[in-house]
């Protein structure tokens, strides 16, 4: 057991601090061309500043922006919008890149320009530690030109208002920032205990130890509460209860479906992961199978750009899974989900739709008589 486990604060903090943070001043703006709107050539004292970085390739990117212009609308000219252009590929020209924003139109009603070679980058996303997460992200400046917020566009608006209201507390919003930091770190830290214990598909003759693994989850919750509900541990707790108890498996994924406290945004898609992993390796009984598809619910419920995800494949899997939990009338229902948004989709092989086609017939069949078409075909 590595000395992680054992000191956990200290390896915890071994990461370097960001130069920039919560409550920070932020830098002057450093972009190489303006593509839409006024040039902003410094952030005013007393007026909020959104940055939102983006790039043309970037699909959850593209469906922010009607949140953005929306929000950009309401708050104008409290507030000003600016969308950074980021991360774009080699062979992106900037002549592209103006093309992109020109055909976004009202969809992109804000500020806009492109970055300064790695300069901006380095500022804003790598100054702030966010470097490993990818964008779209978001940057909140306040009215005294320091950093109030950084997160995903969809979780801007909250804060925003309460920002734009001077009603936003900075010092509660950088603890929270460097609590969820300092897990973050910790968890990726501890990821090499678990390795020795789980089983590696590239070695058969290893089995796993998942006893083990939950008496290690034990272990490192009784010092860092904090991690119950990180990827890590919901992963290895739900998939080692799957293996060694399944009555308590079902009773662990139950929890999330009736958390009620909005404080905790439960995993839903590390459950599904690790449900599906095992959903056909073990013998595991209907009433698992059923939470298996409820669990997928409520990861869709909790996607937000569902239009640029392959819907159909997860309500597909979700009607195996009440197929296989001895509900079809929900495997129906799932099934036909699943064929609708498979109109909505481009490019796919000729063979989904009729194999899509024959589950559903199969469910039908099974279902009660509400289900089944009427001899005309209705």
């Amino acid at each position: 057991m590595s000395a992680c486990l054992f000191a956990l604060t200290t390896c915890a903090q071994e990461q370097p601090p960001v130069t920039l943070n919560i409550g920070k001043p932020v830098p002057p703006l450093r972009v190489k061309t303006w593509l839409k709107g006024q040039p902003v050539q410094q952030f005013e004292k007393g007026k909020v500043y959104v940055l939102e970085f983006w790039a043309t390739w970037c699909a959850p990117c593209r469906e922010a922006m009607p949140h953005l212009s929306s929000l950009a609308e309401k708050y104008r000219p409290q507030a000003q919008f600016i969308g950074i252009d980021i991360h774009e590929r080699k062979q992106t020209s900037l002549k592209e890149v103006q093309a992109f924003v020109d055909n976004m139109g009202s969809k992109m009603d804000y500020n806009v320009a492109a970055e300064d070679t790695a300069a901006t980058v380095a500022d804003w996303i790598v100054a702030s530690g966010e470097q490993h997460n990818g964008i779209p992200i978001s940057f909140v400046v306040n009215q005294e030109g320091q950093l109030a917020w950084i997160g995903h566009p969809s979780d801007l608006a909250a804060p925003l208002e309460k920002i734009v209201n001077n009603k936003w507390d900075i010092g509660q919003a950088l603890a929270a920032r460097n609590r969820e930091k300092y897990l973050a770190t910790l968890e990726d830290s501890l990821r090499w205990d678990f390795e020795k214990y789980t089983y590696n598909i590239n070695y058969p003759d290893r089995p796993g130890h998942p006893d083990s693994i939950l008496l290690l989850i034990d272990t490192i919750l009784k010092k860092e509460p904090g991690l119950k509900y990180s990827e890590l541990i919901v992963w290895h707790t739900f998939t080692g209860l799957l293996q060694t108890n399944p009555a308590k498996a079902y009773q662990y994924g139950r929890q999330f479906l009736n958390n009620t406290d909005t404080a905790i945004i439960p995993p839903y898609d590390v459950l599904v992961m690790g449900f599906d992993w095992y959903s056909s390796r073990l013998n595991l009984s209907p009433e698992l199978y059923h939470l298996g598809a409820e669990l997928y619910q409520a990861y869709i419920n909790s996607i937000v750009y569902p239009q640029i995800m392959s819907m159909h494949r997860y309500y597909n899997k979700m009607a195996t899974w009440y197929w296989w939990g001895h509900d079809p009338t929900k495997a129906v229902a799932s099934e036909q989900k699943a064929i609708d948004w498979l109109k909505k989709e481009k490019d796919i092989s000729p063979g989904i739709p009729a194999t899509y086609a024959l589950r559903l017939k199969q469910y039908q069949e099974h279902a009660p008589d509400k289900w089944k078409p009427d001899p005309a075909g209705n």
